[in-house]
């Protein structure tokens, strides 16, 4: 056989075995490519590869963790992703600084078992057959990445694959915005858990829609830009900006726009409202045990800026507050660390409600405790008064009367006004108290409290009226209880009848200010002959030194009706000493206020 022929003979062998090749691969399918992992951290104990995957989990997303099947050793990866996400992912990242230069591409084959998330497996779906569902599902899923024909996105936006490969770069505060924000939009009702599973991609698919862009479930970076957008516009001309305050040790950001800092109060610092929007922030800074905590969750309350009406909650070591009047919604929360009690306040008014929502989560989300806390000596004393808390107003009532123990159980006897407009009534240190019974033509109400109370003193009253001209004493709170406790006055009667001729009213030559209503009026023993009434009645104002007071059979008349049980009066007819009269008025007497 010549050399021609052998070399014939061979090439024809050669195209055989060729096309017996190429017949068998188009029989076989292609073995479907393993899940690609970006592997940035190894740890020999479980301890160390705990503490590095809450790390990194809090900086990066799509964090797993494993234990190697031949060292015994634990790595931190990134993934899953395809190859070309993975490249991605890696060569970003490493540019970036934020994964460690060493970091590099693996496969699953040396993953004995994932640790981290707890409860997931990516080890369990490994590629299968190609004729199987899930391979079905995968291709779906390429077709889900890919644009559809002749829809392509324009030069300036990205490809599914590239927005794919955008989104891997996303830490979980973003992922879990995203979210809040297509909650925000009306198209997303699940859970925020920064995983984008299939009810985020619809969704996703659901806005784009919704905003003219092509559905296919994989938000572009131009995308998420234009939802978080919108979703933050409602916070324009807020000028969010951090403010670190070393004083305070406190980083946060604030609304410089609507306030600006002006002076520090221990514990607080203030930041007042400059423009149109009524509203304050407080930062909270000071040392303390949980007793300190506790005594500042009961002062708070007792503060302008914290209404009575709203949520509020103290644990072991924090609190709390939400307040809400007609004009101001008010939100404080604090806690106890190391010795440090730290928090804030939003004062925002009521209307707002999407905008101060939206700005409570920005500042709780930025709270960030640093090194230091407030010296108490930090002080603006040009701004002390009495009812000053911290340079901050007390709540004060919308008015105050006086009023009187009537029983052992704490029923008050007062004016008949706070039956109508008081969003609620309080006696003496807060004491919540129902209106028990009112009768408005004598103008007088019974109040009954709603906790245990024991009065020092009650009133005893007297059925006779008094005589004329005989001197009589008011005790009342005139000064809405600056004084801490009732003011006597001394005055006579007048007449032992109304202005009209009514019977059971007095009319009195006094000098009684207008919280001195309600009232006990009192003979030189002791004994309540009357109430005083208020000097504005039926719209007519009384004369200087003139008012007038029901009578004690009348008020006797009213409590028997009411289910009370009033002490009667004992004829001694003893005078009583001015100190023993003053300490039996104020043993008898409360403070009485009424509340929006």
């Amino acid at each position: 056989m010549t050399d021609r022929m052998i070399r014939k003979f061979l090439a024809t062998v050669l195209v055989i075995f060729a096309s017996f090749g190429m017949a068998q691969a188009q029989q076989q399918p292609a073995a479907a490519p393993d899940l690609a992992w970006v592997q940035i951290e190894a740890k020999p104990n479980l301890a160390d590869v705990n503490a590095a995957l809450r790390r990194r989990a809090a900086e990066l997303s799509d964090v797993n963790g494993f234990n190697l099947s031949s060292s015994g050793w634990y790595v931190v990866a990134l993934g899953p992703y395809d190859a070309e996400t993975a490249d991605y992912v890696l060569r970003t990242l490493r540019g970036e600084g934020r994964i460690p230069r060493d970091s590099y591409i693996t496969d699953s084959a040396d993953y004995r078992r994932q640790i981290w998330p707890v409860g997931t497996d990516h080890l369990a779906r490994r590629p299968a057959p190609a004729n199987d569902l899930g391979a079905a599902l995968n291709r779906a899923d390429d077709t889900l990445r890919e644009p559809a024909p002749n829809s392509a996105p324009g030069p300036t936006d990205e490809t599914p694959r590239d927005a794919r490969a955008s989104e891997a770069l996303l830490s979980q505060d973003q992922r879990a915005s995203v979210q809040i924000a297509l909650e925000w939009a009306g198209h997303y009702e699940g859970r925020v858990d920064a995983q984008f599973g299939a009810g985020t991609r619809q969704s996703m698919a659901r806005w784009q829609m919704a905003n003219g862009h092509e559905p296919t479930g994989i938000l572009t970076t131009r995308q998420r830009a234009e939802l978080l957008n919108a979703y933050n516009a409602v916070l324009d001309g807020l000028g969010l900006a951090v403010v670190a305050d070393p004083k305070m040790g406190i980083e946060m950001k604030v609304p410089l726009g609507a306030v600006e800092f002006t002076r520090y109060e221990p514990p607080f610092a203030h930041f007042d409202a400059t423009g149109d929007i009524p509203a304050q922030v407080l930062l909270i800074s000071q040392e303390g045990t949980q007793d300190t905590l506790h005594s500042l969750y009961e002062i708070m309350q007792t503060l302008e800026i914290v209404p009575q009406n709203g949520p509020r909650e103290r644990s072991r070591d924090s609190f709390t507050l939400t307040g809400q009047n007609a004009r101001i919604v008010s939100y404080t929360e604090a806690r106890l660390e190391n010795g440090q009690i730290k928090g804030f306040t939003l004062v925002w008014p009521v209307g707002d409600e999407e905008r101060r929502t939206r700005l409570l989560h920005v500042m709780q989300n930025s709270f960030v405790r640093t090194a230091g806390v407030l010296d108490p000596s930090e002080s603006d004393n040009s701004t002390q008064r009495i009812d000053l808390v911290a340079g901050l107003d007390i709540r004060k009532p919308k008015y105050t009367r006086s009023g009187f123990y009537v029983d052992d159980r704490g029923m008050v006897l007062t004016t008949a006004e706070l039956a109508t407009g008081c969003g609620h009534v309080t006696i003496e240190d807060g004491q919540e108290a129902d209106i028990a019974a009112t009768d408005k033509a004598l103008g007088v109400s019974i109040l009954r409290p709603r906790g245990t109370v024991a009065p020092l003193g009650v009133a005893s009253l007297r059925h006779e009226a008094p005589l004329l001209q005989s001197e009589v004493t008011l005790a009342g709170y005139s000064y809405g209880g600056v004084l801490g406790a009732p003011s006597l006055t001394v005055g006579t009667v007048s007449d032992i009848r109304g202005l009209n001729g009514e019977a059971g009213i007095s009319r009195l030559a006094i000098d009684a200010r207008e919280a001195d209503a309600g009232g006990p009026v009192m003979d030189p023993e002791g004994e309540v002959v009357g109430m005083l009434l208020p000097r504005d009645t039926d719209g007519r104002t009384m004369p200087e030194n003139v008012a007038l007071a029901a009578g004690g059979d009348a008020l006797s008349r009213m409590l028997t009706k009411a289910g009370a049980a009033p002490v009667q009066a004992t004829p001694s007819r003893r005078p009583l000493a001015p100190a023993q009269m003053s300490e039996r008025a104020t043993d008898m007497t409360v403070l009485v206020s009424c509340w929006e």
